[in-house]
């Protein structure tokens, strides 16, 4: 009889099935299965709780996070002050600085489950700070987080001096992915020309696109267009992201109703940041204020997969945040009022399945040959782990346990009731 090193046993999948047992060997799940008789070095009684692949974060900053307060706050909440005070804080900054925070942030993250994480790094510094630290940070992480990186000019490709021979310089470092920002450039004309050059850079090079696209209240801000374009011209399908698209919560609907269908047909994947996008958004609103967040449903009813980033934490933009993937989820379900049963559940897989896909992440679900990499949660189910945002009991990476959470219970002192109460205990269906 074969000796495994891990059986989780008694565990609920996402797909709903309950009692599973799942058998890992040299980093990967040999069998899953109902009451299994094997053997094992280690053997996890999961409870009947959920058992999920990792948390995806498919779009996040990490040479900013934890900057919080240097040199300044963002006083107008704005995301343009945002990129005010990231311009002021990137000169003082040291290499050291940035793989400190970094670092800091992983553990974080690791521990609330998160498996892969898809960072920008700003490239508008000739002297590359911020993309040397985040590679230093991508290796020593490696055994533990799968952490791609994205050329991203901050300060604009054609608006920055020196940001396209600095944008070829990263990726020639061993950055994986190319950014823009066509938005932020000087002009319309200027924003549409870069998503040309950017695309083409990336056919010619192999790689994979994602770029901040329409992070505008200006309903005029159409640079998806031009990326859905491109994405089909040069025959990137599956290959392209846009992040954001915050514009298209401003857009009549009948140039939605063209668009949306432009998307879907090119392939083109799309990350909200739910969090973020509702706090930056709609700032000169008075009332009706906009939400701030793309249109969600009716990307997703035209079959674009679509990912749920978070974006910011404690840096020039957001102040808040805790690497808590099932807190943007929930975010995501109010803000685009995904209600339903099926909508809560796919809430679920916007920051698992579907962002893994954007990724490219090969051998993430839990399935038979699948990577060993699992996190048990304080829940029964998926739409039980959002609305609780399940607390992350064990964390699991190629087999091996690599981060534990005592569970969340809370004592009762009143008489003659029961005197232990679980959150999971008020199960939904």
């Amino acid at each position: 009889m074969t000796n495994f090193d891990l059986i989780v046993k008694n565990a609920t999948l996402p797909d709903g099935r309950r009692g599973m047992d799942i058998l890992c060997k040299d980093g990967f799940i040999s069998d899953i299965g109902l009451n299994i008789d094997a053997k094992a070095n280690q053997v996890i009684d999961a409870e009947g709780y959920l058992v999920s692949p990792p948390f995806i974060d498919p779009h996040f900053h990490m040479d900013a996070t934890l900057s919080l307060g240097t040199p300044r706050l963002n006083i107008s909440g704005t995301l343009l002050e945002g990129i005010e005070l990231w311009g002021e804080l990137k000169p003082v900054q040291s290499i050291d600085d940035i793989i400190k925070r970094a670092l800091k942030y992983c553990d974080l993250a690791i521990s609330m489950g998160i498996g892969a994480i898809r960072s920008h790094v700003d490239i508008c510094d000739d002297e590359l700070k911020g993309v040397e630290a985040l590679l230093e940070v991508r290796k020593t992480v490696a055994p533990y987080l799968d952490l791609q990186l994205v050329a991203f000019p901050q300060d604009g490709l054609f608006r920055s001096a020196s940001a396209v021979g600095n944008l070829n310089r990263a990726l020639d470092m061993g950055v994986e992915i190319v950014g823009g920002i066509p938005h932020f450039e000087r002009t319309m004309d200027d924003g549409t020309e870069s998503v040309r050059y950017l695309c083409e850079l990336a056919a010619k090079r192999g790689l994979m696109v994602d770029m901040h696209c329409d992070e505008s209240d200006d309903p005029m801000s159409r640079h998806i267009e031009a990326l859905a374009y491109h994405t089909k011209r040069l025959s990137l399908q599956g290959m392209v992201t846009g992040s954001h698209l915050t514009s298209m919560h401003s857009m009549d609907n009948y140039y939605a109703s063209k668009l949306i269908p432009l998307i879907a047909e090119s392939g083109v994947h799309v990350i909200p940041n739910p969090l973020i996008n509702i706090m930056l958004q709609g700032r000169h609103d008075t009332f009706p204020k906009r939400r701030g967040l793309t249109r969600v449903s009716e990307l997703k009813e035209a079959g674009v997969t679509i990912g749920f980033g978070s974006d910011c934490m404690m840096d020039p933009w957001y102040s808040l945040g805790k690497a808590d993937m099932l807190e943007v989820a929930a975010m995501g379900l109010h803000v685009g009022q995904l209600s339903s049963r099926a909508e809560m559940k796919w809430c679920f897989d916007a920051v698992t399945v579907n962002s893994a896909k954007i990724m490219g992440l090969e051998h993430y679900e839990l399935q038979k040959n699948g990577r060993a990499n699992m996190v048990l949660l304080q829940a029964r189910n998926k739409i039980e782990a959002v609305r609780l945002k399940a607390n992350r009991l064990l964390v699991i990476r190629d087999g091996k346990l690599i981060a534990q959470n005592d569970p969340v219970t809370t004592k009762l002192f009143m008489g003659g009731r029961p005197n232990l109460l679980n959150p999971a205990d008020y199960e939904t269906s």
